[in-house]
C-alpha cells in the first residue's frame, strides 16, 4: 500500500515534468519567433517587426529592430499599430452578429437600407445583396469614387457602374465594407465605431484597440516607412471605417486570436462560413480569407496601409494564432510577411 509520503513524492515529479515541458514549449516558440523574426530583418528595407504568438491559450510576444531609424527605439508591448485592412474582420463580426441578431440577412438586397432608389446598384435586374458586399463579390470599383466625407460616398455610389453578375467574380473592395458599415451603423442605430467597442473590444478587454487616439496615444503610434526610407503618413479615416482605422497592440491582437479561437462562440462560428468559394481549396468568408484541404485549416487576413503591413492568422485545428507587424510597407511586404508567417508556423509546429 503506498504509503501518502510515497503518493507526494510521485506528484511532485509528475508536476515537475509537466512544469519542464511547459517551459521547453514556450522556449521552443520563442526560438522560433526571434530565428524569423531575425532572418527578416537581414532585408534592410524592414527596421522592426513584432511577433505574437498564441498556441494552446499561451501567448508569446517578441519585439526587435527599431522604430525609427537609428534610434535604436525597439517596439514593446504598448506600441500601436495601423492594422490596415485586418479592420474589415471587425466588420465582419459585427455583420455576423448583425445575422444572428436577424437585423440583416445575408440575401436582403442592399437598397432596402439606403435612402435613395440607387438604381445603378445592380446588374440586369441582379441585385446586390449583403453577402456580395461582404466576399469582395459586389462588382464594386476598389476605391470608393468620393471618399472625402460621408455625403460624398454616398453621392459616389451613384456613379458607379456594376458591369458583372453580383455573387460570380471576386475583385476586392473597399469600397463595399465601408457600405457594410453604414448599414451596420444603421440597423443598430448607433455609430459603427461604438459597435465594434460594444461588440468585440469591450467584451474580450482589448483596450488598447480603437479607432480615435488620444493625446497619449498618438505618442505610441508607429511611424512607418516605405522602401526608400521615407516616413510615411499615418490612415486618416474619413469614413465609417469598415475597411480600415483601428489601431491595436500586440497584447490586445492575442486577445483577438483567444476569441476567434473560441468555437463555442457562435458570433464567431457565423463570420467564419464559407461564402463564397474562389478556389479549390480557397473561400471568402466574413471578410476572412478561408484555406482549408485534407491537411490544414486557416483563416486568415493581410493589412497593408503606407507605412506598415501586418498578417493576422488563425490555425483552429492546431489552436494556434500569429500576428506579424512591421513598421514597413512596400509592394512585396505582404507576400513577405506570408511566407515569414508560414516558416514560423512550420518551426513552432516541428517543436
Amino acid at each position: 500500500m503506498m504509503t501518502i509520503k510515497y503518493v507526494t513524492f510521485i506528484l511532485f515529479f509528475a508536476l515537475l515534468g509537466c512544469k519542464s515541458a511547459h517551459s521547453i514549449n514556450k522556449q521552443n516558440v520563442e526560438n522560433a519567433i526571434t530565428k524569423n523574426a531575425l532572418q527578416l530583418l537581414e532585408d534592410k528595407r524592414f527596421h522592426s517587426v513584432s511577433v505574437a504568438v498564441f498556441k494552446d491559450g499561451e501567448a508569446t510576444i517578441k519585439h526587435f529592430g527599431e522604430l525609427t531609424i537609428g534610434k535604436g527605439n525597439k517596439p514593446n508591448d504598448s506600441t500601436l499599430y495601423e492594422l490596415a485592412s485586418v479592420t474589415k474582420t471587425f466588420t465582419g463580426y459585427v455583420a455576423a452578429k448583425a445575422v444572428l441578431d436577424k437585423k440583416i440577412n445575408l440575401d436582403d438586397d442592399i437598397r432596402i437600407y439606403l435612402d435613395e432608389p440607387y438604381t445603378n446598384l445592380e446588374f440586369k435586374g441582379e441585385p446586390i445583396k449583403i453577402k456580395h458586399l461582404i466576399t469582395h463579390t459586389s462588382g464594386f470599383p476598389n476605391l470608393p469614387i468620393k471618399s472625402e466625407n460621408k455625403k460624398a460616398f454616398f453621392e459616389g455610389l451613384k456613379l458607379i457602374k456594376i458591369e458583372t453578375k453580383p455573387g460570380e467574380i471576386y475583385f476586392y473592395s473597399n469600397t463595399a465594407p465601408e457600405l457594410t458599415a453604414y448599414i451596420l451603423e444603421k440597423v443598430y442605430q448607433k455609430p459603427f465605431d461604438e459597435l465594434v467597442i460594444e461588440f468585440v473590444l469591450k467584451p474580450n478587454k482589448m483596450h488598447q484597440t480603437k479607432f480615435t487616439l488620444n493625446e497619449n496615444d498618438r505618442t505610441r503610434l508607429v511611424k512607418g516607412y516605405n522602401d526608400k526610407n521615407e516616413l510615411m503618413p499615418n490612415f486618416n479615416r474619413t469614413l465609417w471605417g469598415g475597411i480600415s482605422g483601428l489601431h491595436s497592440t500586440t497584447t490586445d491582437l492575442v486577445k483577438y486570436m483567444k476569441l476567434q479561437l473560441d468555437n463555442l462562440n457562435p458570433i464567431v462560428n457565423e463570420s467564419h462560413k464559407k461564402l463564397y468559394k474562389e478556389g479549390a481549396d480557397f473561400w471568402e468568408g466574413y471578410h476572412w480569407y478561408i484555406i482549408e484541404n485534407d491537411n490544414q485549416l486557416i483563416y486568415r487576413h493581410h493589412g497593408g496601409i503606407y507605412g506598415m503591413q501586418n498578417w493576422f492568422v488563425i490555425y483552429p485545428k492546431q489552436n494556434i494564432g500569429i500576428s506579424i507587424l512591421t513598421n514597413t510597407s512596400f509592394n512585396e511586404t505582404g507576400e513577405i510577411l506570408e511566407k515569414v508567417v508560414d516558416n514560423l508556423y512550420d518551426d513552432i509546429n516541428i517543436n
